[in-house]
């Protein structure tokens, strides 16, 4: 310290110089003081009694900046936990969807069949209940020859329609009420009739069931014929005479 400073502070009173002396403390003491403030507050962003610094404005700041961005991300989080359960339900209502179109389509697909069936079992019953209408024959020589021979085929007697036609003509020209009263059939009381010319005891012997018991009946006359020829002879072909 220089010469003259001190000269100057030794010249002093000693209350003078307390007074000094006090109020330098308090200066250094305050300096002191608020460097230490300013060192914490800085560092610890930790301040009390003072005015808000610079840092701590700062870090104010940060912690609203941290906060709006958690917000932010909480935000968006919800927004994509919406558009998960959003995009769930669309493919849940497409699933159910495709599922009642399969049950409507497979009903669909069964009542067909059911149908389908139904019609089938209906045509069948009215196929089956149908009565099968009776084939008719004229009332001619040739309607008679075919229903005899309807009549033989179903009986197993053998003949055919010319075997039948040429006998027919030869025995009675193809008239049902012929009879002959001149043979020996005659003489005996059994004269010959019908178509055929058959004696009322070979009628009935070899009379073919379903038909007329009326010996004059066309094809009674005839399949009774034809019978009787069958047993003797093995068919009404091979008579070519009188029999």
């Amino acid at each position: 310290m220089p010469k003259n400073i001190l000269a100057r502070a030794h010249s002093r009173t000693p209350a003078k110089q307390r007074q000094i002396a006090a109020v330098a403390g308090v200066a250094v003491f305050g300096t002191a003081a608020l460097a230490l403030s300013t060192t914490i507050g800085h560092e610890d962003t930790v301040t009390t009694g003072a005015p808000a610094a610079t840092a701590q404005v700062a870090s104010g700041t940060v912690l609203k900046n941290v906060k709006g961005t958690v917000t932010g991300r909480l935000a968006a989080a919800h927004v994509k936990l919406d558009t998960l359960a959003a995009r769930k339900k669309a493919a849940d209502a497409a699933a159910a969807g495709k599922a009642a179109a399969r049950k409507q389509a497979a009903a669909a697909k069964a009542a067909r069949q059911h149908s389908a069936v139904q019609a089938a079992t209906r045509s069948t019953e009215r196929l089956r209940i149908q009565p099968v209408a009776a084939k008719t024959y004229s009332n001619s020589l040739d309607g008679w020859i075919r229903q005899a021979l309807s009549i033989m085929k179903a009986k197993g007697i053998p003949g055919s329609y010319n075997g039948l036609h040429r006998n027919i003509m030869r025995e009675s020209s193809g008239n049902p009420l012929a009879i002959n009263n001149w043979d020996v059939n005659a003489v005996n009381g059994i004269p010959s009739k019908g178509l055929l010319q058959v004696i009322p005891p070979t009628f009935t012997a070899y009379h073919v069931a379903g038909t007329s018991w009326n010996i004059y009946d066309p094809v009674a006359n005839i399949t009774a014929a034809a019978n009787y020829a069958a047993h003797r002879y093995g068919s009404i072909d091979n008579v070519n005479s009188a029999y």
